[in-house]
């Protein structure tokens, strides 16, 4: 699927939602667009009035020029894939050769803005179809490049033109936001029926012929010979229209308390599901062939993410509360996403039981709900609202449900201050059997809950509501600067934690401690003892209010988020902060973690949905493989080094990164060279010329041994960089200079320059090794002047000697 997103156009895998390629397109907002019926190119026009053609096998643009005076409104392309017909906001219609890039036909003669264009689907005929705003329609010949026909019988905006398939296109519909759609017979050019819908149309079109549809009429009737309308509009459901009565042959009833709008519909022929564009920015697949059931979604905007948890059997859903009126389902392995209606207004927070399929929800609407949740039911029972909570005067902003199995309770906090305790014993059935809750509240309707209990808690808004593990206390956290433990069974107060400078917006429970862990807009972390509520420690590290907390790692750590877009690790034992991840571009108002805690997803203000991974055991896998594999490749070159296979040696130290253990071994080869020649000096002169020629062979190589030089003059590009790395630091100590000159000796007289010059950094290390060598060779210099006095000293004493020998003779 293809759909824009500002001046982009993404391309979107049908089945899981995630997004495969990107079209970049230029500054301004993509306003129409179009694809060839081979699938081959696309094509898009944006606001700098330029048309540009994309090949879907690259997804490069190919070919760009300027179409109209003013933005392309709507866009077709002919069955034979070369024709493309754009009408723009300057009442122009023109057709494009797609191929080649030029105009064949400029269509003139509407009155107002072009809304939509669609080519007959006979190749014969070739004929365009043109609405525009004033509501006229115009048939237009593109042999004799005329207007044919100029229909008048729409009183607004037509969005949609549409012809039959079964009969070569002798039927057409027209359908606009006048509430109409008009039949037409297309070889007399003459209105056969106006059906109203009482509803402005933003997407119509006809079923492709023999599709049986199943209108759950009682009957097992055929409606493969029917011809079936599809439409949808401002009121949100999509419907089916019998084309040759005008009677409706289905309605979708719209979800509880939605208020989405219809901006577009589209039909796929080839898997029977229609496609709805919603005003909210989401995409809703249907059934065309079953009853129109909603089989898919893909949400295109999530608002800010303001509440999620872990759900399902195996933690692999995520339910959020975002910014709308919805609850959202995420798939965390393909990012599909599940809508549910109920709430009136937008839900503020959410609360998951530890079965993984009841949900809590509360809203501004000043309700709470539950609802059952089963992903692996068809999806229209997937997610079900079970029961409805009324009793608070104000927004909900904190819920909890119980902790034991048959979560027998819930208890609410509120923007009145007060925290009502709900009894959900009457879900019991709907708990046991989770796969009937459909059925069973189909008969009777969302269940009303009933108050256990109701008291002011706090002296401002409730931002939190945990119950303890062990389901006999409960604590609160509240923008008065407290927080507050209480008695589930009587809702007496057991203890106040008192301590933060500001609003507590979090507070939660440790999973194995009698402890419980707060966050404030202070910028601080509390940890809190329930023996005396005393303040056991303060983590502090955030820069801004810290807004929500979890503990982990078996109750040893916690982990924080901020309005600082941080995400913090800590150490309950020492304090410390061992990890700051930072993702988010804005606040991250929630944590959820999954069940085994191997995952933890966050959400925050800047819409998006952050799943991390923790990879201690991998790490630590890693280390230990890492490891096994250094202890083999340093008993290997120890092995080498035994046996004077200093060829291999120097490869694999090399390879290990270990330039010390390298130096030692060019250090102890080279200092065995000289003391071969001194050894070589000071021998028997008389020694023969083979064994001669050889010692003067061993003395012109570089760095002691010939195996070694040529082991130096074979390496692959990324060692030689290497060695020359460890060259350029050796040569900054003057200890060491003589080996890495030496080294570089070698390395020069074995490579070419452009082999040297080719290497990633070779600019940067010879620019470093240039001033130290200079030094270098600079202090030898006026070591060998200097070493010119002990000449002249001697020669001076051989003169004296000789002086004094002379007279001693003449005495």
């Amino acid at each position: 699927m293809f759909t824009t997103c500002n001046e982009d156009i993404e391309v979107l895998d049908l089945e899981t939602g995630r997004k495969t390629a990107e079209l970049k397109g230029d500054s301004e907002i993509v306003t129409s667009f179009a694809v060839k019926p081979d699938g081959t190119h696309l094509v898009s026009a944006s606001r700098t009035m330029m048309i540009t053609v994309w090949d879907l096998s690259t997804f490069k643009a190919v070919r760009s020029f300027k179409a109209h005076d003013a933005p392309v409104i709507a866009m077709d392309i002919d069955g034979s894939s070369t024709l493309v017909a754009t009408g723009s906001a300057d009442s122009t219609v023109k057709v494009w050769d797609v191929d080649r890039g030029y105009c064949t036909h400029n269509f003139k003669g509407h009155g107002g803005i072009i809304t939509s264009v669609k080519f007959h689907p006979s190749t014969d005929k070739l004929c365009l179809v043109t609405a525009s705003d004033d509501g006229v329609v115009r048939v237009w010949n593109l042999k004799t490049r005329k207007c044919e026909a100029v229909i008048e019988a729409h009183s607004s905006v037509v969005r949609s033109i549409a012809f039959s398939d079964n009969d070569d296109g002798m039927n057409m519909i027209t359908a606009g936001r006048d509430g109409i759609i008009n039949v037409w017979d297309w070889r007399r050019r003459s209105l056969v029926r106006t059906i109203p819908l009482y509803e402005a149309i933003e997407g119509a079109g006809i079923l492709l012929s023999k599709t049986n549809v199943d209108l759950d009429t009682g009957s097992n009737a055929d409606t493969s010979n029917m011809r079936i309308i599809y439409s949808g509009g401002e009121r949100g459901i999509m419907r089916l229209w019998d084309m040759d009565t005008g009677n409706e042959l289905f309605a979708l009833t719209k979800e509880l308390n939605a208020k989405h709008a219809f901006v577009d519909v589209l039909y796929m022929g080839y898997s029977q599901r229609l496609v709805a564009v919603t005003n909210d920015q989401n995409m809703l697949f249907y059934s065309a062939t079953n009853r129109l059931e909603r089989v898919h979604q893909i949400v295109g905007y999530n608002e800010e993410i303001i509440d999620m948890e872990y759900i399902g059997n195996t933690q692999d859903y995520l339910a959020v509360a975002t910014n709308t009126e919805q609850i959202r389902i995420y798939n965390t392995n393909n990012l599909n996403c599940e809508l549910a209606y109920g709430h009136k207004d937008t839900i503020l927070c959410l609360s998951v039981h530890e079965s993984g399929f009841i949900v809590a929800t509360g809203s501004k609407d000043n309700t709470a709900m539950v609802w059952v949740v089963n992903m692996n039911l068809p999806p229209s029972k997937r997610i079900v609202c079970v029961a409805v909570a009324v009793g608070h005067t104000k927004a909900v902003g904190t819920v909890c449900l119980a902790r034991e199995s048959d979560c027998a309770f819930m208890v609410s906090g509120s923007e009145d201050r007060t925290v009502k305790m709900w009894d959900l014993s009457p879900l019991k059935k709907v708990f046991d059997t989770p796969q009937d809750a459909h059925a069973i509240i189909e008969k009777t309707g969302p269940i009303r809950l009933a108050s256990l209990y109701t008291f002011q808690a706090h002296d401002k808004d409730i931002n939190s509501i945990c119950i303890s593990p062990n389901n006999n206390i409960f604590a609160t956290g509240s923008q008065d600067k407290t927080a507050k433990i209480w008695d589930v069974a009587t809702g007496s107060l057991l203890g106040t934690l008192q301590g933060h400078r500001r609003g507590v917006w979090n507070i939660v429970f440790s999973p194995v401690d009698r402890v419980v862990a707060t966050t404030s807009g202070d910028r601080m972390v509390k940890l809190w003892s329930l023996s005396d509520y005393s303040c056991l420690k303060t983590f502090e590290g955030h820069t801004n209010s810290v807004l929500c907390v979890e503990f982990l790692t078996k109750g040893t750590q916690l982990m924080t988020t901020g309005s600082d877009g941080l995400i913090k690790l800590w150490n309950i034992k020492d304090g410390e902060c061992i990890l700051t991840l930072d993702k988010h571009e804005s606040k991250v108002w929630t944590l959820a973690k999954e069940r085994s805690e191997l995952f933890v997803a966050t959400g925050g203000a800047d819409s998006t949905i952050h799943i991390w991974k923790d990879t201690t055991q991998d790490e630590i896998d890693r280390l230990h493989v890492e490891e096994a594999r250094t202890l083999e490749q340093q008993q290997a070159l120890d092995n080498f080094l035994y046996a004077k296979d200093y060829r291999n040696a120097i490869t694999l130290a090399l390879s290990l990164d270990q330039p010390h253990r390298l130096l030692s071994i060019l250090q102890n080869v080279m200092m065995a060279a000289e003391q071969r020649h001194s050894v070589s000096s000071s021998a028997n002169m008389s020694r023969s010329s083979l064994e001669s020629d050889g010692m003067a062979s061993e003395s012109s190589v570089a760095l002691g041994m010939p195996s070694i030089d040529n082991a130096i003059g074979t390496l692959a590009p990324d060692q030689l960089e290497r060695l020359l790395g460890y060259v350029r630091n050796w040569n900054t100590n003057g200890k060491l200079s003589r080996v890495a000159q030496a080294t570089l000796y070698c390395v020069l007289t074995r490579y070419t320059s452009q082999t040297l010059l080719a290497l990633p950094s070779a600019k940067e290390i010879i620019s470093s090794i240039q001033p130290y060598s200079e030094r270098h060779f600079s202090r030898l210099d006026t070591l060998l002047t200097d070493s010119f006095i002990i000449d002249y000293t001697l020669h001076a004493m051989d003169v004296i000697s000789h002086d004094y020998m002379d007279s001693d003779d003449d005495h």
